[in-house]
């Protein structure tokens, strides 16, 4: 039963952090995985820098679609890495330095 809590509570944890990771606040706006790159760019504005990672085969491998990151800050030492495929953000991750 106690390995059971412990397993329970550790999902529980992964789950709240997962889902953190989901949103960006860019001044009084907020962006979400899922969004378009355009309303990326609306609400934050221009990155300080935008890397091409490559290209990204879709799931029936019928088509490509570009990937790109693209690097905000820092804002009180840390930075926000935005991953885009085929223009929606597909990833959050904020990282202290660079």
């Amino acid at each position: 039963m106690k390995r059971l809590y412990w397993l329970g509570l550790g999902l529980l944890l992964t789950t709240a952090h997962a889902s953190a990771a989901d949103t960006l606040r860019c001044g009084s706006q907020l962006i979400s995985v899922g969004d378009r790159s355009s309303e990326v760019l609306q609400k934050c504005g221009q990155p300080v820098a935008r890397d091409d990672l490559g290209y990204k085969r879709s799931v029936n491998r019928r088509e490509e679609y570009p990937v790109e990151e693209w690097t905000y800050g820092p804002n009180s030492g840390m930075y926000q890495f935005l991953r885009f495929e085929g223009n929606r953000l597909v990833q959050i991750n904020s990282r202290r330095g660079h």
